[in-house]
């Protein structure tokens, strides 16, 4: 499956942002799907994820209350609604996907494939 982020940009503390992850290839209705960021100097960090059924969803603490990530299996997309943005949410954001079954959705490994990243910018 190839995966391709979207929707990053530059936005005031205080406003929101949508990204896209647009699927093509393999059926991505049995893909779980997560977000993760890495910003400047910093490791990957886990941001979101979703079940391939849409049911469950996970948060890291740092995003809770403010991201909703949700999915669109008809339209192959995995979306990342971002609001109450910080700059420490300053970040280039991956989505990713793995068909496999999933023991931790916060740990990078466990996801076979990776789209090329989108830079959202917060400022202050």
């Amino acid at each position: 499956v190839q995966l391709q982020a979207f929707g990053g940009g530059l936005v005031q503390a205080g406003g929101s942002l949508s990204l896209s992850c647009a699927a093509s290839g393999r059926i991505f209705s049995s893909y779980n799907t997560g977000w993760f960021r890495q910003a400047p100097g910093k490791e990957r960090e886990f941001v979101a994820a979703i079940r391939w059924s849409g049911g469950t969803t996970y948060y890291a603490d740092s995003v809770k209350g403010r991201f909703t990530i949700s999915r669109d299996n008809a339209k192959n997309t995995v979306t990342l609604q971002m609001n109450s943005l910080k700059p420490e949410d300053t970040a280039v954001y991956y989505c990713a996907a793995t068909g496999r079954y999933v023991r931790d959705y916060a740990k990078f490994g466990e996801y076979d494939y990776w789209g090329q990243g989108t830079l959202v910018t917060v400022s202050s």
